[in-house]
């Protein structure tokens, strides 16, 4: 029976928690920009990008 206690008390210590961090995340602005990320795939890679993902091709080749 005191485990359950002590379970329901961690339990609800962690929810508040979550709660805490959600609303954290939200007063400073993390879920603000809804554009970006929808259009993010239509954009090129970098240069550099695609340097890195040649050289990794080229040893996966040489294996």
């Amino acid at each position: 029976m005191y485990a359950m206690f002590i379970l329901v008390g961690a339990s609800l210590l962690v929810a508040i928690g979550f709660l805490v961090a959600f609303f954290w995340a939200v007063r400073s602005g993390q879920f603000e920009d809804t554009y970006t990320p929808s259009v993010r795939v239509l954009f090129e890679d970098t240069i550099d990008d695609k340097h890195e993902n040649s050289e990794k091709e080229i040893d996966i080749m040489e294996k």
